[in-house]
């Protein structure tokens, strides 16, 4: 891992520790190495950095376009190991890029939703996780996360919000035998959703309840 992304990781651990009660459940279900798309649910800001210390490998995370909009900004996601896609309607080249880090080996990090989720409860997903998944056909780790959604107000530092990452059991997509219909990807994609319900309390779960 590059040396920045080494002490970012180090910070955010040393705050999570600090800060929060942090837990990690199914760790031992992360791949040490080789091409993996990740899927979890979008509770804050703060959800990036803490898959990027939770899973021990280096990430690289789909992120909306708009952050991408200031050149500062910018700069620092890309050193950070993110890309930019437009939300709803992935583009050829974030395909391409995705592709291109599976290719390398690395884990490539999706939320579904497309946007974090302000009430909590898992949202309709949008394909792109499902294209990825498809045409690399590489394994999908569902996550899910909770607690990060206490971080806000004055208060949250002297309450410690417990905060668990909650890692399941990679699976594969079945691959597609010619371009996949809206259908099938949105069938798909409820089948994702639902591996990542399946790892958070009911009161998570929105669209998908177990």
């Amino acid at each position: 891992m590059p040396w920045y992304y080494r002490v970012v990781g180090g910070i955010v651990k040393l705050l999570l520790r600090l800060l929060t009660r942090w837990r990690v459940e199914g760790g031992e279900n992360v791949p040490r190495q080789g091409p993996l798309l990740v899927v979890a649910n979008h509770l804050h800001l703060v959800d990036p950095p803490l898959l990027g210390v939770s899973l021990n490998r280096r990430l690289v995370f789909v992120a909306k376009e708009e952050l991408f909009r200031s050149r500062l900004t910018a700069y620092l996601l890309r050193r950070l190991g993110a890309f930019p896609v437009r939300r709803g309607r992935p583009s050829r080249k974030a395909l391409r890029q995705a592709e291109q880090f599976l290719d390398e080996g690395l884990a490539v990090v999706v939320f579904p939703e497309g946007a974090r989720s302000h009430g909590g409860q898992l949202r309709p997903a949008f394909p792109g996780a499902v294209l990825m998944a498809v045409r690399n056909g590489v394994p999908v780790l569902p996550v899910g996360l909770t607690g990060t959604e206490k971080l806000k107000g004055p208060g949250w530092v002297l309450r410690r919000p417990g905060i668990t990452v909650s890692i399941g059991c990679p699976f594969h997509l079945p691959p597609a035998s010619g371009r996949l219909t809206r259908v099938e990807l949105d069938r798909q994609a409820d089948f994702v959703m639902r591996r990542i319900a399946g790892l958070l309390p009911v009161e998570y779960q929105g669209d998908y309840k177990t």
